[in-house]
Parts: structure tokens; sequence; C-alpha cells
């Protein structure tokens, strides 16, 4: 099949079927296409890695999506909701140690309260840092007003992962509620596209229900949306939710492992200049899983600088890595691992997506174009 794989890769554009055939590669053909997206890495990117330095400041969520061990319903985690010191701590010790930006995480929660906060945080991290650090958050649905007023005190990239692009397998994996709303995810990624952020996704790797076909559907969707950043990750499953019960029908985690790598290799191939997490769930299937997603085309990765008290209490699957890591042994980690990725940690640099300068870039002609 070796040849018919080289011919789609050759191919400026994957069809939904040429796609399918690259997810189902093994042996040699996965070769070529891990080789090619390697290639496409090296040209546009380099063989570089940018940080951003992980604060997962909250745990407590409104929302009770099937497959999240933080979800509203669990009852057997213990909630945490770190002060504001102990935040700013954790992004000083960013700054400190030349992180480009930070990454400010939580459960969902929509409130004036929340919408302050978060605004003051930004406004007091900006002011540490002389406007040095990077700012990005997920910290899920929000109004536009809200958005923007995070945006316009200092937030520039959003990561909201739609988790499937397949409504009927979004219906699935959340509850039937108006809280848990495919349209309003979709209408809350272009809020924040129109608002300005560099715009990221992403989706689980291997969940039930899920086919080859609706992962094809999400690179289609990735690619025709234009995002400027991907996290993708396996789906691991957690004990202390509803969709525990489908563990037994799973693909091994070995095989969403591996199709996680092809999905990572798939994006890069497809949008070349756009920024790509290694997840840190890669790590929980294989010692190295992050340093394999960097070698195939990821170029972010996100050391967990939250304060080690509270990082075995934010766990979105189980088997989380590195929760008994302090920030301190988290970098000295991933520096030593990287090296073995033959990836290169530029410090001090935002490591802002050139796809999104580039979109911005059009975006700017276009309009003055149609001015005139």
């Amino acid at each position: 099949m070796g040849k018919f794989v080289k011919e789609i890769l050759d191919k400026e554009e994957f069809s939904r079927e040429d796609i399918i055939s690259l997810l189902e590669s093994e042996g040699e053909d996965r070769t070529l296409l891990f080789t090619k997206s390697s290639e496409i890495k090296e040209k546009y990117i380099g063989n570089k890695v940018w940080y951003r330095g992980l604060i997962e400041f909250a745990n407590v969520c409104g929302k009770d999506c099937l497959y999240c061990g933080i979800r509203k319903g669990n009852r057997n985690l213990e909630r945490y909701n770190l002060t504001d010191d102990e935040i700013l701590a954790a992004a000083r010790f960013a700054h400190a140690n030349n992180y480009g930006s930070i990454a400010l995480q939580s459960g969902e929660l929509e409130s004036p309260f929340v919408t302050d906060r978060i605004g003051n945080l930004l406004h007091r991290i900006k002011e540490m840092s002389n406007g040095e650090l990077g700012i990005t958050l997920s910290v899920g649905e929000q109004e536009p007003e809200v958005y923007k007023s995070w945006f316009d005190a200092g937030a520039h990239r959003y990561l909201l992962r739609i988790e499937s692009t397949n409504r009927l397998l979004y219906s699935k994996i959340h509850p039937d509620n108006s809280n848990h709303s495919f349209d309003r995810r979709m209408s809350c990624l272009k809020n924040l596209q129109d608002i300005g952020y560099q715009t990221g996704t992403g989706v689980m790797i291997g969940l039930p229900f899920q086919t080859l076909n609706d992962l094809a559907g999400d690179l289609l969707f990735m690619k025709e949306f234009n995002i400027d950043m991907c996290g993708m990750g396996p789906y691991i499953e957690h004990a202390d939710t509803p969709l525990i019960e489908y563990s037994e029908s799973l693909m091994p985690l070995k095989e969403r492992f591996d199709l996680t790598l092809k999905m990572i290799a798939l994006i890069r191939i497809m949008m070349k200049d756009i920024n790509i997490v290694a997840a840190t769930a890669l790590q929980a299937i294989d010692p190295i899983g992050r340093e394999k997603a960097v070698r195939i085309g990821a170029n972010i990765v996100m050391p967990n600088i939250t304060p080690g008290k509270y990082r075995d209490s934010y766990k979105l699957y189980d088997n989380k890595p590195c929760t008994d890591d302090s920030a301190e042994d988290c970098q000295g980690c991933l520096e030593a691992r990287m090296s073995l990725a033959d990836a290169e940690v530029v410090y001090g640099e935002w490591g802002d997506s050139k796809h999104y300068s580039e979109r911005r870039d059009k975006n700017t002609k276009n309009t003055e174009n149609y001015k005139q």
C-alpha cells in the first residue's frame, strides 16, 4: 500500500477518504506519514518548542460532561480554587524562569464574579511581568462580551476544545440539556475568532461510539474553521464518570495513543503553520509520549506550574502523570525530555501561531480592498 499512501501524501488537499486511509496506516505507510509531518514541521516551524506554564487554578465546574473527572456531578472529588496570590506566584515563577507564556485553565463557570476575577488577574499578571508573559485562557463557554473584556485585559489566546464535531457523538458524551449545547460551543469558537483571539480547539481520540469517519470530519472542520492552535489527546477514562460503563468496548490505550499521533501528524500536514500541543495525556499512556508527538508535529508543551498540593485534584482522567512533581521538577524533566526529541526549547518568547499572523494579515488586506 506504500505507493498509494505516498500518492495521498503528495496531494495538496486531503479528502475524507484520504484521511481515513492515513488513519488506518500501519508499518511502512505509518512511517511515511510521520516522515512527511516531521518534514513539514521542520520547514514551517523548525525544531523548536515553546512552553506554556500551565496553572490549573480551579477544579470547580458548572458542567456535567460525561467523560470528565471534574464534572459537577462527581462527589468523590475534593474541590479547590487557588487564591489570587497563589495564581500570581505561579505566574511569577513562569516569568522568573523565562517561560514565554502561561495558560490559565479551570472548570467552566459563568458569573460576574468569575468575569471580574479573571479580568483582574490578567491585569495583574501583565503588570507583574511588564507585559512580557503571553497568556492563554481555557475556561470554557462564555458570552461574547466576557471574551472581549478578557481580550482587552491582556489574554490573546483561547483554547476551547469541541471534543467532537459530530453532533450525534457530541450528544452521546454530554448530558441532554441546554447547559451542554453543541450549537453554543460552536458559537463560542466563532465569537473568539471574531474578537481576535488566537483560537484553538481539539478533540478526544478513542471515545466510545467514535469512528475514523468522525475523526476525519474533525480534521476537516479544523481546516475549514481555520484554527490557529490545536490541542488533541487520547481519551482516557475516569472511574467516576458515566462513560466508564463503556470501558470494556474501547480500543486499547496503545491504539488510542497511536491514533492520536496520526491525528497530530495529519493536522500538521493539513495546517502547516499552526501551533500544536503535545498533550500531557500522551505521557499517561507512553512514558515518552509527548516527545513522540513533538518529533512528528507538535511544537507546544505545557509544564505544570500549579502548586503541587492541588495537582492530584485536577484529574480530568485517571493515571494523570507528574502530579507529584514540583514546578522546578517539571521544568528540569521537560528540558531533558525535549533534548531527547531533538527539540530546542525557546525561552522568553510568546511563541504565537504563525498561522494567526498570516490569517489576520490576510483579513486586514481583504478589508482594505473592500473599502477601496
